[in-house]
């Protein structure tokens, strides 16, 4: 990756779910909206429109948090739907918040696929973003899909798979 690169999350997410379709939205300009995308779009308008971020004694809640890794492995940006600061005594310090939090990447999603627990792609996409959040807040976040049709959460194996997700990713960047 050079380092005077850098690419958004939304895009590799793009890109590896259908090359023909980044094609479309990113270099020609060129698409026509379907039920599935409108569908996409409001979930992510209502969970981007900050209704959703508030603290009570358990946790503090961010939605639409923009975040970043440049180092140059990486050199990535983007926002996460949701951020979950889960107040835990062994968790991780976070000084903008004063505390230490056990934290959760919550990417929301309209529909779960119909085999398996997870996209790989959608997997992909919260990967880069965990990177992203760890190097921002200094942190390990726990990293989850919420889909909206089922309204199930689906934990991402980044503890035990984290090196091969990396892999995946850096073949596409």
């Amino acid at each position: 990756m050079s380092e005077d690169v850098t690419i958004n999350i939304r895009d590799i997410q793009h890109y590896m779910y259908c090359p023909r379709r980044f094609a479309l939205l990113e270099v020609n300009d060129d698409w026509a909206e379907n039920a599935f995308v409108v569908k996409a779009n409001l979930l992510h308008e209502n969970v981007h429109s900050g209704e959703r971020n508030f603290e009570n004694k358990r946790k503090i809640v961010r939605s639409d948090v923009s975040v970043y890794n440049d180092d140059p492995k990486y050199n990535i940006f983007g926002v996460v739907d949701c951020i979950e600061f889960v107040r835990d005594k062994s968790g991780d310090y976070i000084d903008t918040l004063d505390g230490t939090f056990r934290v959760e990447i919550v990417e929301y999603k309209p529909t779960r696929p119909k085999a398996g627990e997870f996209n790989q792609t959608d997997a992909i996409q919260v990967y880069a973003q965990k990177l992203c959040v760890d190097n921002v807040f200094h942190c390990n976040s726990r990293c989850f899909l919420y889909y909206a049709d089922v309204r199930r959460r689906s934990e991402l194996p980044f503890d035990t798979q984290g090196a091969e997700y990396d892999k995946m990713l850096c073949d596409y960047l």
